[in-house]
């Protein structure tokens, strides 16, 4: 089996990217459209003209399928900022995958993984609650067309500007 080359966005913005997608997987599922999303606006963050863009999605597809532990991924952030910002990702990213309605907004297995990416990031619980809060005001304010997935992607344009 060949090895994939490195991705040319930053480890910075891999962790990133990897985090969210251990949620999105969390419940064993990422459609395929889900993912199609996913990549086409993560490559629009990363990547500056439409030719380099469609190039990173071709490139960051083979990386949707890399499950990696939560307890490997975590440890890299760096920053405070950092991991708030996960933490508000990972929560939207649970929050809005039901897929019917008689689907619980966040299953066993989401909140599950989202309870160890808490552990983990070992923030106060006052700071936990606060992100939480802001992220389902957020979510509550996109219903009116936009998806999570581009305000995810907004947010995590937003946050590697800073």
């Amino acid at each position: 089996m060949a090895t994939q080359p490195p991705p040319s966005i930053s480890p910075r913005q891999m962790t990133l990217l990897r985090i969210v997608l251990v949620l999105a997987w969390a419940d064993g599922n990422l459609a395929t459209e889900e993912a199609d999303v996913m990549l086409t606006n993560f490559s629009q963050v990363f990547a500056a003209t439409p030719k380099d863009q469609e190039a990173l999605k071709q490139e960051l597809q083979g990386y949707l399928v890399q499950n990696l532990p939560l307890e490997e991924l975590v440890p890299r952030l760096t920053t405070q900022a950092e991991k708030e910002f996960v933490l508000r990702l990972g929560y939207e990213v649970i929050s809005a995958s039901a897929r019917t309605p008689d689907e619980d907004l966040i299953n066993q297995d989401e909140q599950a993984a989202y309870q160890t990416l808490v552990s983990l990031l070992d923030l106060p619980a006052q700071t936990v609650q606060r992100i939480e809060q802001t992220a389902q005001t957020a979510m509550g304010q996109s219903q009116g067309g936009n998806n999570v997935v581009d305000l995810l992607t907004y947010q995590l344009r937003e946050h590697l500007k800073a």
